[in-house]
């Protein structure tokens, strides 16, 4: 049997690391994350971490950049399932709020929590954050289908965001998943027919 080429595992070593960070930074936190946990936890050598991740910022970072593509990768393939027409924008909202209620979200508000007390990891974060925070506007752009350059509907759209990430943040200590439902639907109505009405402005305007 022919031996996997070097290149494809190192990229599969490199793989294990940033899924094994992103499972312990959600199960266990910032603390309990060191690269000797995760290089235990990914089954390789602290050698071979290090060699990958030279250190834990690295290491963390690195992680967080795995995670965004690939919950932006999965975002794309997911919206060509949701069909258009009445409830789509209740599927998107539940979509962007399922992402920022899951184990993801929760490795990378560890990150955010002891960034905002380490200058030096804050500086590696926040450019980090900004780029994701754009990416995921774009992305809740596209699936809704709306027209970004109108200021109230970039408004709503960064609301919607908002409201995602607030509601992850609730359900890291309890499980608020009924509340959840309801505001979800409350908020799919509201965003729907708000939508709706700039639409209509947006066409009167160009129009007139």
């Amino acid at each position: 049997m022919a031996r996997e080429p070097k290149q494809d595992r190192s990229r599969v070593t490199r793989q294990r690391l940033l899924e094994a960070t992103i499972d312990s930074l959600a199960e266990q936190g910032w603390v309990a994350t060191t690269v000797g946990v995760v290089a235990e936890r990914a089954g390789v050598s602290r050698g071979a971490t290090q060699h990958h991740f030279p250190t834990r910022e690295d290491l963390i970072t690195g992680a967080l950049e795995y995670m965004f593509d690939t919950r932006m990768d999965d975002a794309r393939r997911e919206a060509q399932d949701i069909p258009p027409g009445p409830g789509r924008t209740k599927l998107v909202v539940e979509r962007l709020v399922e992402y920022y209620t899951g184990p993801m979200f929760k490795a990378a508000l560890q990150v955010w929590t002891a960034a905002s007390a380490d200058p030096e990891l804050r500086d590696r974060i926040v450019p980090l954050e900004e780029r994701f925070g754009r990416r995921a506007h774009q992305m809740a752009v596209e699936n809704l289908g709306v027209d970004d350059n109108d200021p109230v509907t970039h408004r709503l759209v960064q609301a919607t965001l908002d409201l995602a990430r607030g509601l992850g943040l609730a359900d890291v200590l309890t499980d608020d998943a009924r509340r959840r439902v309801e505001i979800v639907r409350t908020w799919a109505d509201v965003l729907d027919a708000s939508l709706g009405a700039r639409h209509s402005v947006v066409a009167g305007s160009v129009a007139g």
